[in-house]
């Protein structure tokens, strides 16, 4: 939708793209995106005002799109200078090299549209000129950014600011940078110090609100809210969905209702506000009012994916009505691979599996590598025909493009091979495709001695008021299933160190352990940041449940004398049974798989610490073995409430995930049999048999 537009703008056809961002624009007037491109092409063609106006109107329309605030940020420079668009700019630079303004701009034009290769020739040309002057922080700053260098980002802009304190495009710069880097203090500070300066920008009045809310102070935040609300100009369904997320966020449903629907109703469809209005359907038992209320915008022609998929989970899994919703969507949007996607998933569900098939032939034919199709013609075939499966994916295999398709194709080798018996092939296929993953996993993380000096558990305080629980799994354990029974019973579950923007506390890094060791880091002061960074994480207190990426038993220097209340959980299943689901489904951590015999040494090393905290029992900690349970929702809902003190939890409708039964792994005895010797002897001290 958006590619001939980009396309047009990256070859320099610029009214060719201004012409089509305004058709869709004017066809998609509350898109955010469109209006986004449309801004860009506003730029470039010289309508900075109206780049301005179109890029404020994308925010409003979606106020939490980090990415529209950025291209705002690009777009602020040439806002009040049209006489600088980029033909003009062209001919400056042509009359005189030296023009330094001229390649700044043109820079930010370029940075503007996405290529940040021109943006970096034209920035190094401007240095040429002023080589000290700040305006170079701006792009120099967002390019590192965009190429996922945070740190660089902050250290140029923050630099930057601190010499020409009142650029108000830098400090907006360099807000974006520390919400990229979760110091949302710090970018709620820049923002605020823009929108004192210019009370009329909405937009980052809106930024400033939803930076206050990021931060667990959802009151607040509708305060900053509030003048933009009661102002008629001002007002738009971006502010109004904003405010009905924080009134839903708070609980506060009757307030909330009002703003979300209006917001839908104004032609706000961004993904934030239909998931908003999904759960304020359910907390209300209002399905039927969601189904009128999203049928009534898809009547209206305002049709999109989103807003499809948002009447869809509206429906029963399988249902009639979700195979009414699907076929309907089809219908509106032939050819589109979402609605083939959920019409594929609703017949499967449905038990129609010939249709089913035939939805994903169709699949095939419009995206013909399209994994979840292709998956769905394997699999029919494995279950038929194991060894035909076998050769049917060495044959896609062997035209696979690139190390991507090669990856996803050796894992359904694996599991074909796996159904034939062929349990050597099956890991042969698995690790070579851990070493096509390597370059995009992490590495395994060096262990500290699972036995040291301890310091004395502290006790508890009468006074203590937070309960703060930590939840890992080694990888192959299952812990997502127990993480699954967590969200679904709404418990205060933090998944954020497995998302793109991970808390930047002491828990996540795996250098904290040599830093612990070596006595470089604090062990008081990293309990203190990660305490202080809950809020920004969601949590205002810290009565919390808190995912790790990875254990060892080195952070006891910091949990047994500053958080003795704290508890951790463990998921675990026998080591063996662990290391073939890591081979075979991976796992959420992303650890890299050098070699199957890397992975079960560093495994064993790693269940070593876990043996010696329970055995010694270093710190409140439970493991919950959840082998013959791992497809069984009630009971893995059951033993979790056990663990945390006889809870009930209620079991979500599956447990979700793959996964091999039970046992499975002995069918890997002889494949894996030097591994297998690596693991038995932790295997056995955590209560599993020998063999």
């Amino acid at each position: 939708m958006y590619d001939p537009i980009l396309n047009d703008l990256r070859r320099g056809a610029v009214a060719d793209a201004l012409a089509a961002a305004e058709a869709l624009a004017t066809e998609r007037p509350d898109d955010a995106q469109a209006l986004r491109w449309l801004s860009a092409a506003q730029l470039q063609s010289g309508q900075a005002e109206a780049a301005l106006a179109s890029i404020d109107r994308a925010i409003a329309l979606a106020p939490e799109d980090a990415e529209l605030h950025l291209a705002r940020a690009g777009v602020l420079v040439g806002s009040r200078k049209p006489d600088e668009a980029r033909a003009a700019l062209d001919q400056a630079t042509g009359l005189d090299p030296n023009q330094f303004t001229a390649y700044v701009v043109q820079a930010q034009l370029a940075l503007a549209r996405g290529d940040l290769d021109e943006a970096q020739r034209l920035n190094r040309l401007a240095a040429r000129v002023a080589p000290e002057h700040p305006r170079l922080a701006f792009v120099e700053g967002m390019v590192r950014l965009r190429q996922g260098d945070a740190e660089g980002a902050l250290k140029i802009l923050a630099a930057a600011v601190q010499r020409v304190p009142d650029d108000l495009q830098l400090l907006h710069a360099l807000g974006v940078v520390y919400l990229a880097r979760g110091h949302l203090a710090f970018a709620e500070q820049a923002f605020r110090t823009i929108a004192d300066r210019i009370p009329a920008a909405t937009g980052v009045t809106l930024l400033v609100a939803s930076v206050v809310a990021r931060q667990g102070r959802s009151d607040e935040a509708l305060d900053v809210l509030n003048p933009v609300l009661e102002d008629p100009e001002r007002v738009t369904a971006g502010v109004r969905g904003l405010a009905g997320r924080l009134h839903l966020r708070a609980g506060r449903l009757e307030q909330a209702a009002p703003l979300l629907q209006a917001a839908l109703v104004g032609g706000a469809q961004d993904r934030e506000l239909l998931s908003s209005l999904l759960e304020l359907w359910q907390r209300q038992g209002l399905a039927e009012k969601g189904r009128q209320a999203l049928d009534a915008c898809l009547a209206s022609g305002r049709s999109s994916s989103d807003l499809w998929l948002a009447r869809l989970a509206l429906e029963p899994i399988g249902s009639e009505g979700a195979l009414t919703v699907t076929a309907r969507w089809e219908e509106s949007m032939p050819g589109e691979v979402r609605a083939l996607e959920a019409r594929m998933s609703a017949l499967a569900h449905a038990g129609r599996a010939e249709d089913a098939d035939e939805v994903a032939d169709r699949l095939v034919a419009v995206m013909p590598g399209h994994g979840g199709a292709q998956a769905r013609k394997v699999n029919a075939l494995v279950a038929r025909d194991p060894d035909a499966a076998v050769s049917h994916v060495r044959s896609l295999l062997d035209r696979a493009p690139g190390n991507e398709r090669r990856a996803m194709l050796l894992g359904w080798l694996g599991q074909a091979q796996d159904r034939a018996k062929q349990w050597s092939g099956a890991v042969e296929s698995w690790g070579e495709r851990a070493r096509l993953h390597l370059g995009q996993s992490l590495p395994l993380p060096s262990l500290g001695p699972a036995r040291q000096a301890w310091p004395a558990l502290a006790s508890v305080s009468e006074s203590a008021a937070d309960w703060p629980v930590f939840l890992w799994g080694p990888p192959g354990s299952g812990v997502e299933r127990l993480a699954g029974v967590l969200n679904y019973a709404r418990a205060p579950l933090l998944s954020d160190r497995f998302g793109p923007n991970p808390p930047q506390d002491g828990l996540q890094p795996f250098a904290t352990v040599e830093g612990l060791l070596a006595g470089t880091l604090d062990a008081g002061l990293l309990m203190d940041q990660w305490r202080t960074m809950l809020p920004s994480r969601g949590v205002p207190g810290g009565s919390v449940i808190d995912w790790l990426v990875w254990w060892d038993n080195t952070l006891l220097q910091a949990l047994r004398p500053h958080l003795p209340q704290g508890r951790l959980l463990v998921a675990m299943r026998d080591p063996r049974a662990m290391l073939v689901e890591w081979l075979a489904w991976g796992a959420p951590s992303l650890l890299a798989i050098p070699s199957v015999e890397a992975a079960a040494s560093w495994m064993a090393e790693m269940l070593e610490h876990v043996a010696v905290l329970l055995e010694e029992q270093l710190y409140p900690a439970a493991a919950i073995h959840i082998d013959g349970i791992e497809h069984d929702a009630q009971r893995l809902a059951a033993v979790l409430g056990e663990a945390l003190g006889g809870l009930q939890f209620p079991a979500p409708p599956a447990a979700g995930g793959s996964g091999f039964p039970a046992g499975h792994w002995r069918q890997y005895a002889q494949a894996l049999a030097g591994p297998f010797a690596t693991l038995t002897p932790v295997a056995v001290r955590l209560g599993y048999p020998e063999a």
